[in-house]
């Protein structure tokens, strides 16, 4: 085996949970898709305040749970042999187990009840949850009572789970792909020395034999331990984190996750949007501002966004490219009182920094998880007539000015100010034109992630920007080495756009280094920006809504200037919407948020949630306690960072990040790293209509024109009546648009669509891929008479319109029609010609019949006969294998079908 097929990602041998119910204590059972294998935890129920939870390690078969679960009900019975009341009974069913939570009361347990599939990356689903269900766990006879654990519930259940929050079972979402594909493809000697010296947890009839270890079918699986700033259910696994097997433990991010398939020419490319938001100093717009004193700030996230063939599956022989970036408040100590009630409130700086000590903190995390250069993209207003957001650039200048003077000059931080309101006020200067060449030299500076060295067209076509390109090339590919950080006061509209932007040019990129284009840059008005622009306003509108109360005020069209009349009363209800959420009920959730990410946690005897004055203290952990450890002021990083810049630390191979693995040898048939049984599921039945890829936006049913004669190329330009999206203009086609804008599985229509209803149902997409079908490839085609030639060359000509989609620039001239209908005449001639005259007929009687000779590469290869392709040897054994086993003959197996059916009997019976 190949070593970079060697290593593969662990997935979790529980996806399937059931909880059952006895008097004094719950089971909690779950089991892998195909419930081969099952795990057990055992919850005690009589413990008032306490979590008691015993996890006994073991693999169960489904026989042995079977046993169990009949054990455990016969045993609970009031009456021994009483059939008519059952001593364990089923509570509910579940796909994942959220955590463990305590007020003032007992523990609840938290459990996933729906899950949605919402993007696949190498054949790794990652879920969105739908619906959760929030179980007490102490009997009520043992329960004790307390008057305010209903409020401190309600404010739990303030933060609703099924609103974009997401999981998987196998891929890590709190990591990029860039970290996740560096992992599995670490040198197989570092892997045997961190494998997990351990036993298989159940007994194996076959390992005497040596089965697991022979012929190099061993395969090394890789679980890397989360990166704790992007999970948002870690404050609620930590009471069982150290006492639960790890397949028990499905860590959560908050923020956006979207997926639309871009068709080029039938080859399906995945585009993937995933948005991590930072659990660190979370909140609401006006009440987190700025940072925190251990450098994390407010409404940060981070934006990645990813690109693969979908042809290819597997994530060592497949193509996979990604491009990150970074948004956040300005890295310093200041906030709005929002108690005047103005619309903009004034910005107050609350503490003296000289020494940009909370800068230094945040940086330093940015230089370890992304390397250098880290490029800072100021877009606050340079300008005002009263000073307001000018105070926070002036500071942050300040603040990079003194920690870049230690920093090595090739990795000093790049700050980039510039002011778009200004630029967006001119009539004279283009936003998007300046943004362009901004996102230019950003990319050029910081590179980014593909996992294949660089094709050999770009060797043949090059091009003068992907030589300049930077980052890191490896001999596998690219890797991307800093990040760009934008950020303006909100961190909402303007960033979201610039964010598009720098997006759109590193998109380019990632296709020409997949060879699907030939130079790297791409237009406005094609189908492939159009679906990058919509996943993108999509991720906008959910940030926004998250930190803000409200979707996107200003979105791409309005910096095009290119927005519909109707969209300035859009504006100012959604300026109104977010005045009224800030003013109103941004205190309340963000008590929920304290309270679910555990910063603050209820005490009998001390003040309540609700009682608190201001949560400052909570998120400022140095107003209760000084540090007993002093940063230098000149020597702001980490030890060993510096040392392997560009590189991010994190990725480096050292004893410090292998330690953050867990490594173990599976046999390569194991369902614990066989991503293709994971993905297809051959054990489940499964309906087409339902089937995932179907459901989500696709380029060309939903952007590419209906008429056929256009060219299908996502790449080429479209006027605004030619696109997919035009039909709205057509009364006839408003309630198909509709029907499609309801299949599609991604994001809400643009603002400039009145007419179409704004749903997300997640319904099947067939009937939009039949409707699509039936309008592209039903073309009526007119039958004429043969004897006519020229009443059908005018047919054809007429036609063409209709057929095509085009219209002809000239009419043939009288020669073309001549020349055409002699053409015409030598066909039917030959078909007229009789073939078994040919053979009697004299030699100077074929000399007057023109015998029309076909050109072709092919032998024999012409309107009357094909030759057959040659089967090689293997297929003709293959194919009589196939007929004699029809007839009973079965062939003697070889040692791969043996060790095939060894596996399957232990992984089903034993």
């Amino acid at each position: 085996m190949p070593a970079a097929a060697a290593a593969a990602p662990m997935i979790s041998s529980v996806q399937k949970l059931v909880l059952y119910e006895t008097r004094a204590r719950y089971f909690l059972v779950g089991s892998n898709p195909a419930e081969t294998k099952y795990r057990v935890l055992k919850i005690d129920r009589t413990e008032p305040k306490d979590l008691v939870i015993i996890d006994d390690k073991h693999v169960y078969t489904q026989q042995e749970v079977r046993e169990l679960l009949g054990r455990l009900d016969l045993g609970n019975r009031t009456k021994i042999g009483q059939k008519g009341s059952s001593g364990l009974s089923r509570a509910v069913s579940a796909f994942g187990v959220v955590g463990f939570v305590r007020f003032l009361e007992g523990y609840y347990i938290v459990l996933i009840t729906k899950r949605r599939k919402m993007a696949d990356i190498g054949g790794h689903a990652i879920y969105k949850i739908e619906d959760t269900n929030m179980i007490y766990i102490p009997n009520d006879s043992v329960r004790v009572t307390h008057p305010d654990e209903a409020r401190y519930l309600r404010i739990f259940q303030n933060v609703d789970l099924s609103s974009n929050f997401y999981f998987s079972y196998s891929y890590d979402l709190s990591h990029s792909l860039q970290y996740n594909l560096t992992v599995l493809r670490m040198p197989l000697e570092i892997l045997k020395t961190e494998t997990t010296q351990t036993r298989q947890e159940s007994f194996d009839i076959f390992e005497d034999e040596g089965l697991s270890t022979q012929g190099g079918s061993g395969v090394f699986g890789i679980c890397s331990k989360p990166y704790e700033k992007y999970v948002w259910n870690g404050r609620l696994l930590e009471a069982v984190r150290n006492t639960v097997h790890r397949d028990w433990l499905l860590y959560i991010i908050h923020g956006f996750c979207g997926q639309s398939k871009l068709l080029i020419y039938g080859r399906p490319i995945y585009v993937t949007l995933i948005a991590r938001r930072s659990s660190k100093f979370a909140g609401t717009r006006f009440l987190k501002r700025g940072a925190n004193c251990e450098g994390d700030v407010a409404n940060e996230v981070e934006t990645e966004q990813i690109l693969y063939d979908a042809s290819v599956m597997s994530f060592s022989a497949g193509s996979y490219s990604s491009y990150v970036q970074v948004r956040g408040s300005v890295p310093l100590y200041w906030s709005q009182d929002i108690s005047t009630m103005m619309p903009k409130p004034p910005i107050t700086l609350d503490q003296a920094d000289p020494f940009a000590h909370v800068a230094a903190l945040h940086f330093d995390q940015m230089l370890q998880r992304f390397g250098s250069p880290i490029i800072i993209l100021n877009l606050v207003k340079e300008r005002e007539k009263r000073k307001h957001e000018r105070i926070l650039s002036e500071e942050l200048v300040a603040a990079v000015t003194y920690l870049n003077q230690f920093l090595p000059p090739e990795h000093a931080i790049i700050y980039i100010p510039w002011d778009m309101a200004k630029y967006t006020k001119s009539k004279l200067c283009n936003v998007l034109d300046r943004l362009n060449v901004i996102a230019e030299s950003v990319v050029k500076k910081t590179g980014f992630f593909v996992n294949r060295p660089d094709s050999y067209c770009s060797i043949l076509r090059p091009d003068e920007k992907w030589n300049e390109l930077g980052g890191y090339v490896v001999s596998t590919g690219r890797l991307q080495t800093g990040v760009l950080r934008t950020n303006c006061v909100d961190c909402l509209d303007r960033t979201n756009t610039a964010q598009f932007m720098v997006g759109k040019c590193a998109l380019a990129y990632q296709l020409y280094s997949l060879g699907l284009i030939d130079k790297p840059n791409l237009q406005f008005d094609t189908d492939a920006v159009r679906l990058f622009e919509e996943l993108y306003e999509d991720h906008g509108d959910t940030l926004s809504l998250q930190y803000g109360g409200s979707q996107l005020v200003h979105r791409v069209k309005t910096y095009r200037k290119i927005a519909p009349w109707t969209q300035h009363s859009k504006d100012i209800m959604q300026t109104l919407s977010r005045y009224y959420s800030n003013a109103f009920s941004d205190a309340d959730r963000q008590d929920s948020i304290n309270l679910f990410l555990g910063v603050f946690k209820p005490t009998e005897g001390k003040p309540h949630l609700w009682e608190l004055p201001t949560d400052f203290y909570l998120h400022h952990k140095n107003t209760l306690s000084l540090s007993q450890t002093r940063r230098s002021y000149t020597y702001w990083w980490t030890t060993g960072v510096l040392k392997h810049l560009p590189l991010p630390f994190d990725e480096v191979t050292c004893a410090e990040n292998r330690r953050k693995l867990t490594v173990k040898k599976f046999h390569k048939y194991e369902e614990e790293i066989d991503i293709h049984n994971e993905f297809f599921r051959p054990y489940e039945l499964s309906s087409f209509d339902e089937t995932f890829c179907l459901a989500m936006t696709n380029s060309t049913r939903d952007f590419m024109p209906k008429n056929v004669g256009i060219d299908p190329s996502p790449f080429t330009v479209r006027k605004p009546d030619e696109t997919g999206k035009s039909v709205l203009g057509n009364k006839s086609n408003r309630e198909e648009t509709v029907l499609q804008r309801k299949t599609a599985a991604s994001a809400p229509p643009p603002p400039s669509e009145e007419a179409v209803s704004s749903s997300s149902e997640d319904d099947s997409g067939t009937d939009k891929e039949d409707e699509g079908a039936v309008s592209q490839r039903s073309t009526p085609v007119k039958v004429t008479d043969t004897g006519d030639n020229t009443k059908m060359t005018e047919n054809v000509v007429q036609s063409t319109k209709d057929v095509y989609g085009v219209n002809l620039s000239d009419v043939p001239s009288e020669d073309d029609l001549t020349i055409y209908a002699r053409f015409v005449q030598l066909g039917q001639s030959q078909h007229k010609q009789d073939k078994s005259s040919q053979l009697f007929c004299s030699k100077h009687h074929l000399d007057r019949v023109i015998n029309l000779i076909p050109i072709s590469s092919f032998s024999q290869d012409n309107i009357y006969e094909v030759q057959p392709p040659r089967a090689d040897r293997k297929s003709i054994e293959i194919f009589h294998a196939h007929i004699q086993a029809g007839r009973g003959n079965m062939q003697p197996l070889g040692k791969d079908d043996f060790l095939m059916y060894r596996e399957y009997i232990r992984n089903r019976y034993m």
